[in-house]
């Protein structure tokens, strides 16, 4: 399926910033989205903030359009309803902890152009160090064989500098830090899947457009720097929507014939996971695996329904483990 947009020649981008009680985040980075994106509409979706945001923004950025929303639908859900009032050609979905950079959107701007191309992100280094790659998505996204994702740049918590290794390359996913999609892709697919309310909703919904046949890149001329756990420190709910999604992801979008020896692995392995965090006095991870487990076996019925909706398509993988190609081949980039 090709896109309307392939028969334009005008593309209007809009960056597409998703609040939560963020003003604080909105004061140290919004002057830098305002800054470099001139040619681009920016807006803010509020998940029914109840601090002093939305003042902030009519007070500062009267130019700045506000989507206010009646309360926190999470990340899934507030794109798909703060994007179904946005009319552009191409969103970009930016945390509010992302500083971009000069002449950021041009190589965005150029790049979509190709109708082939439906999603896209910037490298992604880190506002701390910004010498080197971020978790969040580094130079872009991969996935193993069981659906575990790692990126270029990034392999669990191991980060490479920056060295120019990483030129423009296809990806599986592009990362939800910051995230450019064609807006007639992000509503072919039905948006993101709100059962995840928050993490990994960019894998999947990347997933599912490779099984459609889109093209997803990560574009090494473009930088933006994040901080990368601002809007949720690092807890145990990270840990419960990161393994609980991960399954998500794998049962919807696994290849036919393949879904339950794949996921019967991945118990298994995220069973090691857990014993890991037993082993090192961390009780409360434990708990947040087996609760995310609880949780996936409490969707199982209602995910293998959607399942029989969406296409699968084989070749979704870099590498066949990258548990194995980390921990036991001890390889620290792909």
């Amino acid at each position: 399926i090709t896109p309307l947009y392939s028969r334009r020649c005008i593309m209007e981008i809009a960056v597409v910033i998703l609040n939560w009680n963020g003003k604080s985040l909105l004061e140290t980075f919004l002057p830098s989205v305002v800054a470099h994106s001139s040619t681009a509409s920016i807006y803010i979706i509020d998940n029914g903030s109840t601090d002093a945001s939305k003042s902030f923004i009519q007070n500062n950025y009267p130019q700045i359009q506000w989507v206010g929303l009646d309360k926190n639908y999470g990340y899934a859900g507030g794109y798909n309803k703060g994007l179904s009032k946005i009319k552009a050609d191409v969103y970009c979905l930016l945390n509010s902890d992302v500083e971009v950079t000069e002449n950021w959107l041009a190589p965005f701007e150029n790049t979509f152009l190709d109708p082939s191309l439906h999603i896209a992100q910037p490298l992604l280094l880190d506002y701390n160090k910004k010498t080197h790659f971020e978790y969040a998505g580094a130079a872009g996204g991969y996935l193993d064989q069981l659906g575990y994702p790692y990126c270029r740049g990034r392999i669990f918590d191991v980060l490479e500098q920056n060295t120019n290794q990483y030129t423009t390359d296809t990806i599986l996913w592009a990362s939800g830090a910051c995230l450019f999609i064609r807006a007639e892709t992000f509503h072919l697919l039905d948006g993101f899947d709100e059962s995840y309310f928050m993490h990994q909703e960019e894998i999947d919904l990347c997933w599912r457009a490779f099984n459609h046949g889109f093209t997803a890149k990560a574009i090494s001329e473009a930088v933006v720097y994040h901080v990368g756990g601002a809007t949720l420190p690092n807890s145990p709910k990270k840990v419960f929507y990161n393994f609980r999604n991960s399954l998500f992801s794998l049962t919807k979008n696994a290849p036919k014939g393949q879904l339950f020896p794949l996921l019967f692995l991945r118990l298994l392995l995220d069973g090691v996971a857990g014993l890991r965090f037993l082993l090192k006095g961390e009780i409360a991870l434990l708990g947040m695996v087996l609760k995310a487990h609880f949780s996936f076996y409490a969707h199982l019925r209602q995910l293998l329904r959607k399942r029989k909706e969406l296409p699968q398509k084989k070749g979704y993988f870099a590498t066949k483990s990258i548990v194995w190609d980390h921990f036991i081949l001890k390889k620290s980039k792909i």
